[in-house]
């Protein structure tokens, strides 16, 4: 590495000729994902024998000198807050958190620290930039409301990786939620698209591809029938905003303490938020490639609501 901070590399007689560039540029550096190396070659931060090189199709060849510049990690503005994290989960390239209910995960209008990202930037001195300036580390979210498991990339290696797992639906998220209402079978899917509502912004609906709705699918059992009500767990396949809560509601189940797009009536039980907890989340290690899983306890008053409704059923 230079003194600039960039780093000399040489195609030599073991690497295969009229590779492309970003990918001979990632077979070498193993802590960076190929799509940040892009990112790096389109800003004009690589020389091919000291010319500058923007094109990630550039073929190298045998003998060339490739220099790589990483420029510092923009500055976050956000501040480190803190704030005691329920940790279930981690190493040097992962961690997952029990979130509980009232957390926003990523600052906002209106919640400009004591988020999650602010206690995280507490917990991890080398988060700034993955996977975005305002929500680093950050894979998948969680509702301010919603309890549970939610992890986060710690490398953008890892970032990478386990964004790749939500999309090829190999990451399994399962959550556990309290529904008004007994569905008449045990199980079933529920495949609706969903997209922001046409009057209300800050809400989602089930909304038809054509206009603008993205494929959404969720998959439910019921675990336990609790009179008028039921203990149903949920298996993403996709992660829209607010998805369960969506679905769940659409089939005339809508999740209990649901503000939004529940019934809204009281159940006698004090909630911190809606009955809906990211219970379990299984995926394959970013580095080891080993399986992880994570059970997050449920929190006290979820454990409350469903003792009550078991006495009030008999």
């Amino acid at each position: 590495m230079t003194d600039e901070g960039s780093i000399i590399l040489e195609v030599n007689s073991g690497d295969e000729i009229t590779k492309r560039l970003d990918i001979w540029l990632s077979q070498q550096m193993l802590d960076l994902s190929r799509s940040h190396i892009q990112k790096l070659i389109s800003q004009g931060n690589v020389k091919v024998n000291d010319q500058l090189c923007t094109s990630k199709k550039a073929t190298v060849q045998q003998g060339d000198k490739i220099i790589l510049t990483i420029p510092p990690p923009t500055p976050l503005e956000i501040e480190a807050n803190d704030i005691p994290l329920d940790i279930l989960y981690e190493d040097d390239a992962l961690l997952i958190i029990n979130k509980p209910a009232g957390l926003v995960v990523h600052p906002a209008p209106g919640h400009p620290e004591g988020t999650l990202v602010n206690a995280l930037l507490a917990h991890c001195d080398s988060l700034a930039g993955i996977g975005g300036v305002q929500r680093p580390g950050i894979v998948h979210r969680l509702d301010k409301d919603t309890t549970g498991a939610i992890m986060v990339a710690k490398t953008d290696q890892a970032y990478q990786h386990l964004q790749a797992q939500l999309q090829a639906k190999t990451a399994r998220r399962e959550y556990l939620g309290v529904v008004y209402g007994s569905p008449k079978t045990d199980s079933g899917t529920i495949d609706l698209p969903i997209g922001r509502h046409r009057i209300d912004r800050k809400k989602m609906a089930v909304t038809p591809v054509e206009r603008g709705g993205k494929v959404a699918v969720t998959h439910w059992e019921v675990k336990e029938r609790l009179g008028n009500f039921s203990m149903m767990l949920f298996r993403l396949e996709t992660g829209r905003t607010h998805q369960i809560r969506v679905h769940s509601a659409k089939i005339g189940y809508p999740i209990v303490g649901d503000t939004i797009y529940g019934k809204g009536r009281s159940v006698g039980v004090n909630l911190n938020g809606q009955a809906l907890h990211a219970w379990r989340l299984e995926l394959e290690h970013p580095v080891s490639g080993e399986l992880v899983e994570a059970i997050a306890p449920l929190p006290e008053d979820f454990l409350t609501l469903v003792e009550v409704l078991r006495r009030r059923s008999g």
